[in-house]
């Protein structure tokens, strides 16, 4: 008779070792210091190019973000199987949401270098003047702080179910992702637009 136990034995959790990317980490953060001090020096010598270079690389990260965070949508609201294997390198992307905004602070002040219509004074131009219920300062910023605090607080709840899942193996954590997904899919195609008609 064999010897072999018939109970599968649960495979031990993976663990991020730190000390293993201590030096690439110290690495990095000198390239982040160093390019901060580059990007100063742009903005005071050339603002205008600094400028249109931010926002360039601002919306790259905003759209690796976006991208993980619609696709964390349709993983639930379809309720797919494959995509549980990447679903927490997305969950933990599109927790960066905070730290975007913080990326957007340029890009607000800078804004006279990237939308001519902020350059504009009212009566200058009719036609812009018939689109300034739209096209005014304070709701353009209510509009940035709009998109932000949605996508940050709704991938931070995503995550957040999810790792209890993880821990309570509770079923019910589905049905709310899910429900969750349902609601948030057509608020983020209506603040994807709109941000990306505001900004670029």
């Amino acid at each position: 008779m064999s010897e072999r136990s018939h109970v599968v034995p649960t495979p031990e959790g993976e663990y991020f070792e730190k000390s293993r990317f201590a030096g690439l980490s110290f690495i990095a953060a000198i390239v982040a210091v160093v390019g901060l001090i580059v990007s100063i020096i742009g903005a005071i010598v050339w603002p205008e190019q600094f400028a249109y270079s931010w926002l360039f690389g601002f919306a790259y990260f905003f759209t690796l973000c976006a991208g993980c965070f619609f696709w964390i949508i349709v993983h639930h609201a379809v309720d797919a199987e494959w995509s549980v294997v990447v679903r927490r390198q997305w969950e933990n992307i599109a927790n960066l949401f905070p730290l975007i905004a913080l990326f957007f602070i340029p890009v607000f002040l800078f804004r006279h270098h990237l939308y001519e219509w902020m350059n504009i004074l009212p009566g200058e131009d009719h036609l812009l003047d018939s689109k300034r219920a739209y096209l005014n300062l304070p709701f353009f910023a209510l509009r940035a702080l709009f998109f932000f605090v949605y996508f940050s607080a709704v991938a931070f709840m995503f995550r957040k179910i999810s790792v209890r899942q993880d821990r309570d193996g509770n079923p019910a954590s589905t049905l709310k992702m899910r429900r969750l997904a349902f609601v948030a899919l057509p608020l983020f195609a209506l603040s994807l637009t709109f941000g990306v008609w505001d900004w670029l």
